[in-house]
Parts: structure tokens; C-alpha cells; sequence
């Protein structure tokens, strides 16, 4: 990666590591307030491809200057995901950002059980995206109507999974690795796997760790970017 102001202008992309509890567009502003300081900008174009809910971390591709313009084929791009679901329980927003909100037995769940009902989700499957989204219904964000108690209809839509191994199981939680489509929401991969399996369960870690071909292993976070800029010589103080 090239630090100056010609190559962020013209266009860089970034693989950025984003933190636990930072939204996506925290990520961005943090990269857009350091490179408006270091080069002494009025505005430069920062933009990311894909949100990464403020409870998961991991890749966030944020592409500068011109190359803003590339951000759809970020988006199109195979997710590979690595977690923990917790069973026995569920929430209102498929993962913890709301309490439980009902109980349900885990002693039936087996080894084998667990991995045969994880191979019964590859491929293309009807997915329900979760009430607590940034999806836009008749203009407003579906998080916005579950926050404030409305019901919401929420049409389901076509994913697909590629990949999806289970690579722990200490219940009351199960460890694994997905890989999966444009579109794909965890949480509701989560809800739906909880409730195949006759129990329920949340989403309760989660970090992106590729996008195609761009790796997490290769991404740098919001404070390191900063430092980078300062070891290069410029104040963003």
C-alpha cells in the first residue's frame, strides 16, 4: 500500500480488522477523520463493502478515492465466516444484542446430530434475514420497527451455503466455520440451525475472515492504519 495523497485520492483498498463493538460506519469515519488530518484534506471519498454488525469482527474492505466505484464487486464477493452459536436459548435479534427470550432442552443434542443437520443447510436455502437489520422496508431500517415493538413481515430470500463445518462442540455451544453467499445473515443461520435441531439458539461470536480472496490475516486495524500514517511522517493530531 502506497501512503501519500495522490494514492488514497486516486484509490486504494484497504483490508481493515474491524473491532468488537465498532459499527461499520465507525470503521469508515475512522479512516476517512485520520487520512482528511494526515494529508490535510476538505473531504476525501471513503466507502466499505460489506457491514459487519458492531457485535462481530473482522475483514472490512474500505476502499478510498476513485476506487469507491469498485465497492459492488467487494460486495458480490464468497464470505467465509467463523463463530460460536450458543443452544439453549434464543433472542429477539438472533444474537446478543437482546436478552433471552425463551429456553429450550440441549440434552438431545449429539456429535453426530449436530453434523448431519449442518450438511442439511449446504446449498441453496430460503433464508429469513432477522427483524434487528439494516434492511430498509417502505423506507426505514427493520431494526427501527423491532426497537420500537411493531411487527414487521420480513420476505425471505435465496442464499446459498457453501461451506458449513462444525469445528467444536462444547454445548452449550457449537463452534464453526461457514462459507457462504452475498446476502447470508448468521444470525438467522443460527436461529434456523437452533430450531432444526429441536432446540433454539443465538449467534454469540462471530469474525469475518474472508472476502474472496482478501484475508483477514492481512488486515490491519482502524489504530494501526493510524499508525502507519504516523510512522510515515504525518500528523493526525
Amino acid at each position: 500500500m502506497e501512503f501519500s495523497r495522490e494514492a488514497f485520492l486516486e484509490g486504494q483498498i484497504l483490508l481493515i480488522d474491524k473491532p468488537y463493538k465498532w459499527s461499520s460506519f465507525q470503521a469508515v469515519n475512522a479512516i476517512k477523520w485520520a487520512l482528511k488530518k494526515a494529508f490535510s484534506l476538505k473531504k476525501i471519498k471513503v466507502g466499505h463493502a460489506g457491514t459487519l454488525d458492531p457485535l462481530a469482527t473482522g475483514l472490512l474492505i474500505i476502499c478510498t478515492g476513485k476506487k469507491t466505484k469498485t465497492i459492488p464487486e467487494f460486495q458480490d464477493m464468497t464470505k467465509e465466516y467463523t463463530g460460536v452459536f450458543t443452544f439453549g436459548a434464543t433472542t429477539p435479534s438472533y444474537d446478543m444484542e437482546t436478552e433471552p427470550d425463551a429456553h429450550f432442552p440441549t440434552a438431545h443434542l449429539k456429535k453426530a446430530v449436530i453434523e448431519k443437520m449442518a450438511s442439511e443447510f449446504i446449498g441453496e436455502i430460503l433464508q429469513q434475514p432477522p427483524v434487528f437489520s439494516a434492511l430498509k422496508k417502505d423506507g426505514k431500517r427493520l431494526y427501527e420497527y423491532a426497537r420500537s415493538g411493531k411487527e414487521v413481515d420480513v420476505p425471505s430470500r435465496r442464499i446459498r451455503i457453501d461451506t458449513f463445518e462444525i469445528t467444536r462442540i462444547e454445548l452449550p455451544e457449537v463452534a464453526f466455520r461457514v462459507v457462504c453467499s452475498k446476502g447470508t445473515y448468521i444470525r438467522s443461520l443460527a436461529h434456523d440451525f437452533g430450531k432444526a435441531l429441536g432446540s433454539g439458539a443465538y449467534l454469540s461470536a462471530l469474525k469475518r475472515t474472508k472476502i474472496g480472496s482478501f484475508d483477514v490475516n492481512k488486515a490491519i486495524s482502524p489504530e494501526q492504519f493510524k499508525e502507519r500514517l504516523r510512522e510515515k511522517g504525518y500528523s493526525i493530531q
